[in-house]
């Protein structure tokens, strides 16, 4: 049996043989090695013990430094798209058939422009009874007028006593007020006729439709709702830390789906602050006719500030991790260090910060790829 002594200058003589060094002579080995016991002449040499494996680098990254530049302040918030002022337009009649609808969802109308019509034929009949009404009370007036100036002129004379002149005149005053009453059922019966006709109250876009032909709705029933002057506006919702740097009349920029942008101005400021999102509404007057805007779109949008000095870097340094901007530092030993910042604006390609010293060397490229503490290699 080999001794962990033999096996040592076994393994020492020449590489080839320690191939064939016996299994026993393997497990001797590693017995020694574990209980510290090497033979005397088999410890390793001084200097030759086995190297610890160097760290490698991560990844090959470019760096760049923070540049003092003149960037514009921009805030960027969200908020609806709604109608500048929305009319509702309802019916003023009641126990009548549509009889005829004129418009569709979508369509632009005049102000004064018939929209629908209701069926008039029983508002007519009334009409033509009260009118009928009239002219017989109208009749009966112009006699007991003109009897009530003979008995004015009789009086005193004895051709007629006090109490048939005191009736004469009380008769032309009733009869007069009948006339008045008559007449104002005319006026109410002409006016139902003009109801029947539902017209626009304003130019603007038709944007939604509950009328049905053959439907009998009741007074006030609504029918459309109308956007007025096909105005819409952007209601930006911006923290309240904030609201105190907008004024009317400043511009905006609303944000469009298929990557366009549209400018609008600001209308006006609300006086109050969500109490739940303290966010308070400022309202934004957007171009008319816009195709490519629609009410009820949720868009994004800026609010741009005077230009002001602060550190930027590319666009392409900073990432999101964890819900925060973070920049990956290079330090002093090329480890790849995270950092947080705060984007302050954004220019172009180029980013403003605060947080980061000028003299930092920050990952270009690549920064989502390393983990903090990671050894990078920098090349220029």
């Amino acid at each position: 049996m080999n001794t962990p002594s033999s096996c040592v200058s076994n393994v020492a003589q020449t590489p080839a043989r320690a191939w064939a060094i016996s299994g026993v002579c393997a497990v001797a080995l590693a017995a020694a090695a574990v209980l510290g016991s090497w033979p005397a002449g088999a410890q390793p040499a001084e200097g030759k013990k086995p190297a610890q494996a160097a760290g490698k680098a991560a990844l090959t990254v470019q760096v760049v430094s923070p540049q003092q530049s003149s960037v514009p302040e921009v805030l960027s918030v969200s908020g609806n798209v709604a109608p500048w002022q929305e009319a509702v337009v309802g019916s003023e009649v009641s126990g009548l058939r549509l009889a005829e609808v004129l418009v569709e969802v979508g369509q632009a109308v005049q102000k004064g422009q018939l929209l629908a019509r209701f069926s008039d034929a029983t508002v007519r009949a009334d009409l033509a009874q009260a009118e009928a009404g009239l002219a017989e009370a109208q009749a009966q007036l112009s006699d007991a007028q003109a009897n009530a100036r003979r008995a004015r002129e009789l009086d005193g004379t004895g051709a007629l006593s006090a109490q048939n002149v005191q009736q004469l005149v009380t008769a032309e005053l009733t009869a007069r007020a009948r006339a008045a009453s008559l007449e104002a059922a005319v006026q109410n019966q002409r006016l139902r006729l003009s109801q029947t006709e539902v017209k626009a109250p304003d130019s603007g876009i038709i944007s939604q439709r509950t009328a049905t032909e053959g439907a009998v709705p009741g007074n006030g029933h609504e029918l459309f709702r109308l956007i007025r002057g096909g105005r819409l506006e952007w209601r930006a919702e911006v923290p309240f830390a904030d609201l105190a740097r907008l004024r009317s009349g400043q511009k905006a920029t609303v944000r469009l789906p298929g990557g366009g942008a549209v400018s609008g101005v600001v209308r006006k400021i609300a006086p109050t602050v969500d109490m739940a999102t303290r966010n308070g509404l400022v309202y934004v007057d957007l171009p008319a006719r816009q195709e490519a805007l629609r009410a009820g779109m949720y868009l994004r949008g800026e609010f741009r500030f005077e230009a002001k000095s602060a550190l930027t870097v590319p666009a392409s340094a900073v990432i999101l991790r964890d819900g925060y901007d973070v920049v990956m530092r290079v330090d002093g030993d090329n480890k790849a260090r995270e950092t947080k910042v705060k984007v302050s604006a954004r220019d172009g390609d180029r980013v403003a910060l605060e947080g980061l010293p000028p003299d930092a060397r920050v990952v270009l490229r690549g920064g989502a790829f390393l983990s903090d503490g990671d050894t990078v290699r920098v090349v220029q």
